[in-house]
């Protein structure tokens, strides 16, 4: 599809993808939901991806809901729910459902959505001054976007109660404190920063990578025994397939790797 609100860009492996609407502070509208879920499926098919960087044009990362002229959240009539998700401005694909590691650069303020959404990312970093603020109790609505599972594992069911049960306002240096981001930087090295470690993504075998990536977030709602059989049989087949030789060839051999397997074709039934 065409893109009207938001940029996307693929250069030597790395998918850019920012929010494009700076005059509105990269504000959430149904179309910017119906663009991501499109991009992000695109570039879940394109082998030569190896990872994706979501930021913001202008001074913020995205400021929430675009709530102009709104004065209630109207929810369809439509019997399926994906249609009601849709009305709602939920994304078809969320960044922990694709089989390449997404970074957020949250290089400016992210508020409501702006938040969640970047929580829904694999990882995270944040300009220093950015106000961040899981607004949504001090609006009369509720948290959305699997935040009460994400939150809770990543910073505790404490922290995740401070923030999501007051609405209150923190800066970016808090939010890596509290250790929902990897870490706060001034604003302007926080894209360089995500983009160099998404260069690192290059030295690891892709299918591998998307592997480890489901079984991370599937463990969010998952018991120690059941992530363990299931890292087990995960282990046994990968280390007969051409990647595991590869990687130790390279190794034994002191050279770059030339990796072999393809996310699109290989990647394995983890059910």
């Amino acid at each position: 599809m065409s893109y009207s609100e938001i940029l996307l860009n693929t250069q030597s492996g790395i998918a850019t993808i920012t929010l494009n609407r700076p005059e509105a502070l990269n504000s959430w509208t149904q179309q910017m939901a119906r663009e991501m879920g499109a991009a992000l499926l695109s570039l879940d098919r394109d082998d030569s991806v190896r990872a994706i960087v979501i930021t913001g044009a202008g001074k913020a990362f995205c400021a929430g809901a675009n709530l102009s002229g709104q004065t209630a959240f109207e929810v369809g009539a439509a019997a399926d729910e994906e249609t009601r998700r849709a009305s709602l401005a939920f994304p078809a694909v969320m960044p922990w459902q694709i089989r390449k590691p997404v970074i957020a650069a949250i290089n400016g303020h992210a508020i409501g959505v702006g938040i969640t959404y970047a929580m829904n990312c694999d990882i995270r970093f944040v300009a220093e001054d950015a106000k961040i603020q899981f607004a949504f109790v001090r609006r009369g609505i509720t948290p959305e976007l699997s935040s009460h599972v994400i939150v809770a594992r990543v910073a505790g069911l404490s922290r995740a109660a401070d923030l999501m049960l007051t609405g209150r306002m923190i800066s970016g240096n808090e939010l890596a404190e509290m250790g929902l981001a990897s870490k706060a930087l001034p604003a302007d090295d926080v894209l360089p920063a995500a983009m160099s470690l998404a260069r690192e993504f290059h030295k690891a075998a892709p299918v591998s990578v998307a592997i480890s990536k489901r079984l991370l977030w599937d463990s969010l709602t998952s018991s120690v025994s059941e992530v363990d059989a299931k890292e087990f049989k995960i282990f046994e087949w990968v280390c007969a397939k051409p990647d595991a030789l590869e990687g130790i060839d390279s190794f034994l051999q002191k050279r770059g790797p030339k990796w072999k397997m393809s996310v699109t074709r290989d990647f394995p039934d983890l059910s």
